[in-house]
């Protein structure tokens, strides 16, 4: 009874439908969306655990964007625990709000939101879950709806791009990480969190010229670690260049690279410095704050976002729950600059 209030109360006065219901035709402007429900209606710790205590749905279709859960850490090469990322990610969101009144963004007052929940990987295959990952994106970018995925360590994002490729082309990449994540090959294997971005550009899923990483940072085996990356056309922006300042200017660039073709934001959480972020697998000191964080994603504001990720939260290692709370919030922001998202 009490999951069914909060369920209610999440879809908003005169919506319909429910978790396991054929999901409703994408409303008209005036027509009722899906809320997360207020505190001062429905306690933080009542209803199901779905991100932000959304509807949870299992088609994408009449859906403007959706939260996706990707518990896959197969292909970590350090410390594990990612698959619990995105349960973890909306335990913490129930302290997230409808309104982002620093920047006027109205993201459920614009957008039919909703959670579908996990993709159903194989643990013991990654190569295979790789393929469940496309299979399963594919049917939501094809229904029109775009996807916000709760990590799961960064080998997903490689099918996620797969999937974006077949419906957008090669798209344009924004990638916040310590890492650039071009690795060739680790103990002989090919597909791991180290490799994503090598695969996509050797199957022509990004278009280069429109690839900025920024975060980059941490010991190497050689003296030009962003060799390959710099060879492709990406640019590389080190942590050190990012110490001390405002990334406001750096965004203005980025927002000029990107243009208004499609792009893509895969935001890995170690890109932030551990003693903000704690709980992921490869921590490297000296990294991003909170507030570059902010000023990236927000950035991105004006873009043709047509997916996003956050991903490496790492549960085991994050016992106060302050880095999924981070990325609860960071997945908040990438909804907030979605295309069709209303400013005032």
């Amino acid at each position: 009874m009490l999951r069914l209030l909060a369920a209610r109360c999440a879809r908003g006065p005169g919506a319909r439908g429910g978790h396991g219901t054929h999901c409703p035709r994408r409303p008209a402007s005036d027509a009722p969306r899906n809320l997360p429900p207020s505190s001062d209606a429905v306690a933080r710790p009542v209803g199901v655990c779905s991100m932000m205590r959304l509807p949870v749905q299992a088609s994408p279709e009449g859906l403007d964007a959706a939260f996706v859960g990707v518990p896959l850490d197969t292909g970590t090469s350090n410390r594990p625990g990612a698959r619990f990322g995105p349960r973890r990610i909306r335990e913490e969101s129930v302290m997230l709000r409808t309104i982002n009144p620093s920047t006027g963004a109205l993201p459920f007052q614009s957008l039919m939101v909703a959670d579908l929940g996990d993709v159903n990987v194989n643990l013991y295959n990654l190569q295979d879950s790789c393929h469940l990952i496309q299979e399963a994106f594919q049917k939501i970018v094809a229904a029109g709806c775009v996807p916000l995925t709760l990590g799961g360590d960064h080998t997903i994002t490689y099918p996620i791009l797969q999937a974006m490729a077949k419906k957008h082309g090669p798209v344009g990449l924004l990638h916040v990480d310590a890492h650039t994540d071009t690795n060739d090959k680790a103990l002989g294997e090919k597909i791991y969190h180290g490799t994503p971005f090598r695969r996509c550009v050797e199957e022509k899923l990004l278009d280069c010229k429109r690839v900025v990483q920024i975060g980059i940072r941490g010991s190497s085996m050689t003296l030009d670690p962003y060799r390959y990356s710099r060879n492709q056309g990406f640019r590389v922006v080190l942590a050190e260049d990012c110490w001390m300042k405002s990334l406001v200017p750096l965004m203005a660039e980025v927002r000029q690279q990107m243009g208004g073709k499609p792009m893509y934001i895969s935001f890995d959480i170690d890109g932030l410095d551990p003693a903000y972020a704690p709980g992921t697998g490869t921590p490297e000191i000296a990294g991003l704050t909170p507030s570059q964080a902010l000023e990236i994603i927000r950035g991105c504001q004006g873009l043709n976002v047509v997916g996003c990720d956050l991903v490496e939260v790492s549960p085991p290692y994050d016992p106060f729950g302050n880095t999924a709370l981070l990325a609860a919030n960071l997945l908040f922001e990438m909804l907030c600059v979605l295309p069709k998202v209303r400013v005032v």
